[in-house]
């Protein structure tokens, strides 16, 4: 009987499978996609009737600023600022599309379409494939999978948050954050990144008691500029040091 062989995950031409490309899309669309269900129990323990939870599931799509949204809303934060906070935190998928859009290059009537699946992990995955072909593949497959599962896991969490009880004891609100920082987590590689992802999280924290909900998160986008003038004192110390010689 011959031996049978698995299909090498890079091919002879040093591309990588589609069949490779298609199980990390999946896998990465089942994991997080599942957490909508979280989301569901939380947008309706806030308040959020069944059509708005899952309005913003379908049309928002995107689940760290869905999570700020009902989280502020939940804590009792005014709309407007819980709507700012959420907004703020989605604009960095803009910042994705316009990396995307060099390494897709999708025909223009597609391209809104495709805008609505441009979100961390559809990112994630595209921009760890080494072909475009790949990068297509990885982002359809991602976006897809993904959409379905968390609209579909919305819904059943939103259903099943009466029968939860109080679902504050269940502790599902983190579920989302906990997600957010578990794919942030392993892009932070350099000590700049870092140090901007800490000093975020202690405005934050520290903000949180004296500020209505919605604005820490806010203003904790103040790290970013707080790091890049720090790193440029420190760097343009060294020269005038060496002028003044």
């Amino acid at each position: 009987m011959a031996e049978q062989t698995a299909t090498p995950v890079i091919q002879d031409d040093g591309t990588k499978a589609d069949s490779a490309v298609v199980r990390d899309a999946l896998g990465v669309g089942i994991a997080v996609g599942l957490s909508g269900f979280a989301f569901g129990v939380t947008s309706a323990g806030s308040g959020l009737s069944l059509l708005q939870t899952c309005a913003l599931s379908l049309l928002v799509f995107t689940g760290a600023s869905q999570f700020a949204l009902v989280g502020a809303l939940a804590a009792g934060g005014n709309p407007f600022t819980a709507a700012a906070g959420a907004f703020f935190l989605g604009t960095r998928n803009a910042f994705y599309g316009l990396r995307l859009s060099q390494l897709l290059a999708l025909p223009r009537a597609v391209r809104p379409f495709a805008a609505h699946w441009v979100i961390d992990e559809t990112t994630a995955v595209a921009l760890a494939q080494p072909t475009r072909r790949a990068v297509r593949i990885g982002f359809t497959v991602t976006g897809l999978t993904l959409y379905v599962l968390w609209n579909l896991t919305t819904l059943l969490g939103a259903l099943g948050a009466e029968a939860l009880g109080d679902t504050a004891a269940w502790g599902l609100d983190a579920a989302g954050p906990a997600t957010f920082l578990a794919l942030l987590a392993p892009m932070l590689k350099t000590a700049t990144e870092r140090a901007t992802a800490a000093i975020a999280v202690l405005l934050g924290l520290a903000l949180l008691p004296v500020l209505p909900a919605g604005v820490p998160v806010l203003a904790a986008a103040l790290a970013a500029p707080l790091v890049l003038w720090a790193r440029g004192r420190r760097m343009s110390g060294p020269a005038r040091k060496e002028d003044a010689r």
